[in-house]
């Protein structure tokens, strides 16, 4: 039996950053890991999938190369060295992880672990099981599946129904395929398959698309979702679901709302017929084979384990965080509870998790981004704001790039200038929202961000712009 100070069971972006900020804290670590580390983030969903939407921003640019003088011979589109690319890129970064494992001293034990004692692992692998110690602390960092609908007739099969875990070893890029779920990942794999020329019908049972995100965003989302001939159906129910081993054909009804023009509920149900079907309808914890009953851990009422405001289960000395330990399912949430968790831990001053300052993100093109209260939220919780918006088609930087679509949007308390909440929908959204992800945790106002001079040209601008509107000062439109 090997000993160590903390044993992390899963080697995803919540565990490995835990392990790596307990190493630095001096303690010894242990990751168990059945897969290659880095966890769903690295194999099988963030970077995998981002690599293949660059492919598509690139593919999508490519199609405009004459608006800058330059001009190619017959264009072709091929999904397999995109796919081919995105898995390297994966395998790399998880090598990396492995180095970085390296580095800090922190043992990875290959297997599959269960919590046989409050302070003991067993890892079985290849038929063999070996006990291990954790002096300090468990921490159960296992991560989330990806689910089908059986319910709606759509179990995954890994040929005609597949998940977004099977889309990234497609080989080719289908003629037709429905999406059935339009959050992020939904409207990810849209606009990659979509720029690879497949005929995407993008489905939600919410009213809108992005259904987490401000609806101003989903509303402008979907109209630049439709210029590219992308059908979006919100309020979407799937039924009469028939598999088959070249296609799946069903109908869907629709309430309206986002719903492609004429799919209103008015107009009755559509048949579709696809060449492939992708379920993009959440996930599921991986809370199985851990023998968390046996030693009292609990769950929620949704399947998630149960955890204090330290990370801690209700089994003493035994904690869990990402995906596993509930909503938001974001990469780097788990990230920063991994950090948290091993400062607590190692008995180490620590700031605690502000769950109310974790932003969205989502790389479709336009990119989405967001962080703190949605407009409707803020009319819910009856609070007084004022908005500031500032569309790119009137930012310099935006109009050189040629991506002028979308805009800032930003919601201030109307007495004391607080960001409520901000959101973004344009190109590089996803790396401008930290400006207001900063300004947010350190309680700065609309007044501040303001005085912070922005570099011209620049897309940064248009924050700076949308605060001064929430101000009624706009200068730029």
């Amino acid at each position: 039996m090997a000993s160590y100070d903390v044993i992390f069971i899963g080697g995803g972006p919540a565990g490995y950053v835990g392990a790596i900020r307990a190493a630095q804290l001096g303690l010894t670590v242990a990751v168990v890991e059945r897969e290659g580390l880095g966890g769903t983030c690295v194999l099988w969903g963030c970077i995998p999938a981002k690599s293949l939407l660059e492919s598509a921003a690139l593919a999508t640019r490519v199609r405009h190369a004459a608006d800058h003088g330059i001009t190619t011979g017959e264009l072709r589109f091929d999904f397999a060295p995109a796919m081919k690319r995105s898995r390297a890129v994966s395998a790399q970064n998880s090598k990396g992880v492995e180095f970085l494992f390296k580095k800090n001293k922190i043992t990875w034990i290959r297997g599959e672990g269960r919590i046989t004692a409050p302070t003991a692992v067993t890892v079985t692998a290849g038929g063999t099981s070996e006990r291990h110690e954790a002096k300090r602390g468990i921490v159960i960092s296992t991560g989330s599946r990806v689910r089908g609908l059986p319910s709606a007739g759509l179990p995954l099969d890994k040929k005609t129904v597949l998940s977004s875990d099977d889309v990234l070893v497609l080989e080719r890029a289908p003629k037709t395929m429905a999406i059935v779920g339009a959050g992020a990942v939904g409207c990810e794999f849209a606009d990659v398959f979509n720029a690879y020329g497949t005929q995407v019908t993008l489905l939600d049972v919410a009213p809108t698309i992005l259904p987490l995100e401000d609806g101003d965003l989903s509303a402008e989302l979907t109209r630049s979702f439709r210029k590219r001939k992308i059908d979006v159906i919100a309020g979407a129910t799937v039924r009469d679901v028939k598999v088959g081993a070249d296609g799946v054909t069903f109908s869907v009804a629709s309430g309206g709302g986002g719903s492609a023009p004429g799919a209103g509920a008015e107009a009755g149900a559509q048949k579709l017929t696809v060449e492939k079907v992708l379920v993009a309808a959440g996930r599921a914890p991986n809370v199985e084979g851990l023998g968390l009953e046996a030693v009292g851990v609990a769950l929620t009422d949704r399947g998630f384990i149960r955890i204090n405001e330290r990370m801690e289960t209700s089994a003493r000395g035994i904690y869990a965080i990402g995906d596993v330990a509930g909503p938001p399912m974001l990469a780097h949430k788990g990230q920063r509870e991994g950090v948290v968790v091993a400062e607590i831990i190692a008995g180490h001053q620590h700031h605690p998790v502000n769950y109310g300052n974790i932003p969205n993100a989502t790389y479709c093109h336009p990119e989405v981004a967001s962080i703190g209260l949605t407009e409707a939220a803020c009319k819910d919780r009856k609070l007084e704001y004022k908005v500031g918006r500032f569309p790119f088609s009137a930012n310099g930087r935006a109009r050189t790039a040629g991506e002028t679509e979308g805009f800032v949007k930003i919601i201030r308390d109307a007495k004391y200038g607080e960001i409520l909440g901000a959101h973004i929908i344009g190109a590089h959204a996803t790396e401008l929202i930290h400006e207001l992800a900063v300004a947010r945790e350190n309680e700065f106002t609309v007044e501040e961000v303001d005085l912070a001079i922005h570099a011209h040209p620049t897309l940064s601008e248009a924050i700076a712009e949308a605060a001064l509107d929430s101000m009624g000062r706009m200068i730029h439109a």
